[in-house]
């Protein structure tokens, strides 16, 4: 299960103009190995950072595109520096690449804003595709986080009735794809779920972040969770 969009990927960039990308890790090991990656599927790496500060300061100075960022670093850990970077909602996207994908983690990253999370151990193929999807204003989760995540919502105490009032503006057909991307579905799995195009689905999920003033596809998973309009382990 995952939340990665199935259409085909964009290229890198053009080489006269490579996507950015800075890379926040606090071994320096791990970074020359993101760099040798990254440089050889056509991306610019504008920096290297071996902590939250300096993460942030050399996204100021650099304006890259995407930072992968790791979440245990000195002097300011990455979740950390992941909501300050995003804040503002005009910064650069945030993949998280952590050794350890314990759920707090998963959870407290995607609510810092982060546009993916990576396992230091996915494959290379993985790393160059979130990137490139972070890059382009989608959100891209490891299959095991997605699993993670849900369960983590199962074993959160429920709450009295939640009252699902964000969703209210939302058309029907709308709440339906909100449903399916809770439920990991991509476009491509929704499309068929609903006897439509894709190119249907994105419109609707592109209305329904703009309607609910969310930024991504993981934004919009996690609200359909806390408003209690998906219940883990209760069928659609």
């Amino acid at each position: 299960m995952t939340l990665y969009d199935s259409r085909p990927e964009p290229s890198a960039a053009s080489s006269a103009n490579p996507l950015r990308v800075l890379v926040a890790d606090d071994q320096e090991l791990v970074r020359a190995g993101f760099r040798l990656i990254l440089e050889a599927s056509g991306f610019a790496v504008v920096g290297e950072a071996a902590d939250g500060a300096q993460a942030l300061s050399l996204a100021a100075a650099e304006r890259p595109d995407v930072v992968l960022m790791d979440i245990r670093m000195p002097v300011l850990d990455g979740l950390e520096a992941t909501r300050q970077l995003t804040a503002a909602g005009d910064g650069p996207k945030v993949v998280i690449l952590t050794t350890f994908d314990l759920d707090d983690y998963v959870y407290e990253a995607l609510r810092a804003g982060a546009s993916g999370f990576l396992l230091k151990d996915a494959p290379r193929a993985d790393l160059v595709a979130a990137v490139r999807v972070a890059a382009a204003g989608d959100a891209l989760l490891a299959p095991s986080v997605t699993r993670r995540l849900i369960e983590a919502f199962a074993r959160r105490p429920a709450e009295a009735a939640p009252a699902p009032s964000r969703l209210a503006s939302l058309t029907p057909r709308e709440r339906d794809i909100l449903l399916l991307l809770a439920r990991g579905q991509s476009n491509t799995e929704i499309a068929r779920a609903l006897v439509v195009s894709e190119a249907t689905v994105k419109t609707h999920v592109a209305h329904l972040l703009a309607k609910l003033g969310l930024r991504d596809r993981i934004q919009a998973v996690i609200l359909a969770y806390e408003t209690g309009a998906v219940i883990p382990g209760r069928p659609a």
